[in-house]
């Protein structure tokens, strides 16, 4: 391979890459030092739910990359999540201005480039930005994940499987921190003495523990996170009106002060969808590629069960036509059984100053084909805006290892303005739907009799309302919106939809009449007195079958349907 000329191994990556169907372009390949716009390397679009890794060290471009991906998955029609670490990826609302070096630059890689704008849908975790809250509700989160979030040990993992089992089995929904609060005190009181002795492998010190890190959780501010309405997953699959993916975009303003619950979110998202969506086989494009950033706080001191669903999730989810591209610092932030399954490779620079990044550096070598680069010195010398990748070809084989000067993103590489952001989200289609917490009746009120308070604020003042000219996600008329839950339920769930066009309209728009921006009513709790006695006269004898109890029989729906998903999830709302 040594003795090669450079149009041999020109010609190699121009044959590698040679694919017939529709691509995702991701710039022109360098060799022996040397740009040839005429190698393109590209990655076929039927091939990106076969995972990936944009991989490098601090600064090398990593967002960038993404950045320029949901451009053209978008554009190509396929839906996108992001989560927006820095606060750069807003920009993907507002179109680039050119300049001599960009046009330079894209002239040289044989990009026909022009300054757009992509249909943005910005979300904020349990309201803690300017976008639609995202909540989930403690059942659905699930017990696994939510050991994550409280840093629990094994032990005290499995104690927590236990109450949400207890709960689940005595119609105590658990909807926010305050439901599993309640549950856990009354197993550790007087009247749950003896629905705690059937459990029996929950002791009343480890519940005892698991209580005081979630009044710690609580402390913290995190109850926001938890609660209804809930996020539904499927919200994440919409196109806009003129065919493209919408980019579901997920400002994380206080990432560093909440990384565990930052990370477990992400996947509670991923394992929510993994459970609605059927199986697809393989498809000209992914129903949703999803872009996990900072994927290395994912496995940081993960328990066994957490990396186990993990890996389970990634392995099974691209049969159900959703890509997941993890984004790091080195390909050892992932762990091997993950790693196996990411087909698709985008490596930036990498750097050697210490013995422990010299040792990354290898392994990260050893990932790679054999290729007609030196690896060890390409990865330390690459430029910014430049990635080494590989990935799979339309019959499954990896294509020629290929040094690339990227593409340049056609919106903001930045933030949008503050005000066009707030603008979007005021015309969402989402915020009359999910802007305001509510607090239904569910465990605490049925173990304590006290009526509902909020779970959280509502969604952030209101914002003015977007000019002609910014794009909004969705269509604030209800007929628009029900049709499109329609699609998604009947196109990409698979599922019957029990929406009926245009059925049941007040004049007004919506079906009770009521204002289109009004916020989801709340129920009343049950009057105080005599819940207690109900209570615990309905516990007796309710978990003596033990934890087999939990899994349901083998379905044929999915080939294994369980009560809960694979990370303890379960997808059952409250509509």
């Amino acid at each position: 391979m040594a003795n090669k000329s450079t149009a041999d191994k020109v010609a190699t990556i121009q044959k590698g890459y040679a694919l017939e169907g529709a691509t995702i372009e991701l710039g022109a390949a360098i060799v022996d030092g040397e740009l040839h716009k005429d190698a393109p390397v590209r990655l076929p679009l039927s091939m990106m739910n076969r995972h990936g890794l944009v991989a490098g060290a601090t600064g090398t471009g990593k967002t960038v990359t993404l950045h320029m991906m949901a451009e053209q998955l978008s554009t190509a029609g396929v839906p996108v999540f992001l989560a927006d670490i820095k606060g750069d990826l807003s920009g993907l609302a507002t179109a680039a201005a050119g300049s001599d070096k960009l046009a330079k630059r894209t002239e040289s890689i044989g990009q026909a480039w022009s300054g757009k704008t992509f249909p943005v849908e910005f979300l904020a975790l349990g309201g803690d930005g300017d976008g639609i809250p995202v909540r989930a509700t403690i059942t659905s989160f699930g017990p696994i994940l939510l050991s994550r979030v409280l840093e629990l040990n094994d032990t005290q993992e499995s104690s927590l499987q236990l109450v949400f089992h207890f709960a689940d089995k005595n119609n105590l929904e658990l909807v926010d921190l305050k439901d599993l609060r309640a549950v856990i005190q009354f197993l550790i009181s007087d009247e749950g003495k003896e629905p705690l002795k059937e459990l029996g492998g929950l002791s009343k010190a480890t519940a005892g523990v698991i209580l005081r890190e979630l009044v710690g959780l609580e402390a913290q501010g995190m109850e926001r996170f938890f609660g209804e309405p809930e996020f539904d997953t499927a919200e994440l699959l919409r196109t806009a009106p003129d065919g493209r993916g919408v980019i579901s975009c997920l400002e994380l303003p206080t990432l560093q002060t909440k990384p565990m619950v930052f990370s477990t979110f992400l996947m509670w998202l991923l394992a929510d969808l993994f459970e609605d969506l059927p199986e697809a086989g393989d498809l000209d494009k992914p129903k949703l590629v999803f872009f996990l950033d900072e994927a290395h706080l994912l496995f940081s001191d993960a328990s066994k069960a957490f990396l186990e669903a993990i890996t389970t999730t990634v392995r099974l989810i691209r049969s159900k036509g959703v890509g997941i591209f993890f984004v790091t610092q080195t390909p050892k932030d992932v762990p091997a059984d993950v790693l196996g399954q990411l087909a698709n490779r985008v490596q930036h620079a990498l750097r050697a100053f210490t013995p422990e990044d010299a040792k990354a550096l290898k392994a990260t070598v050893s990932t790679f084909p054999i290729s007609d680069y030196d690896l060890e010195e390409t990865l330390t010398s690459a430029g910014i805006g430049e990635a080494v990748i590989t990935v799979m070809n339309e019959r499954g084989a990896p294509t020629p290892v290929a040094l690339t000067r990227l593409r340049a993103p056609e919106s903001v590489m930045g933030p949008s303005a503050a005000e066009l952001v707030r603008s979007t989200v005021a015309g969402s289609a989402l915020l009359a739907k999910y802007g305001t917490a509510v607090d239904n009746v569910s465990a605490y009120e049925k173990l304590t009799g006290k009526a509902g308070a909020p779970t959280g604020a509502a969604a952030a003042g209101q914002p003015p309302v977007p000019s002609p000219e910014v794009f909004v996600p969705g269509n604030p008329d209800p007929t628009a919106i029900d049709d499109e839950a329609r699609r998604i339920e009947e196109e990409n769930l698979g599922r019957p939809s029990s929406r009926q066009p245009g059925s049941g309209r007040a004049e007004n728009g919506r079906p009770d009449g009521g204002p289109v921006s009004a916020p989801p009513a709340r129920r009343q709790a049950p009057p105080s007195g005599g819940m207690m006695e109900d209570i615990t006269g309905a516990l007796g004898g309710a978990l003596g079958s033990g934890l087999k109890s939990m899994a349901r029989s083998m379905g044929t729906q999915l080939g294994r349907e369980l009560l809960r998903g694979v990370f303890g999830t379960s997808s059952r709302r409250r509509r």
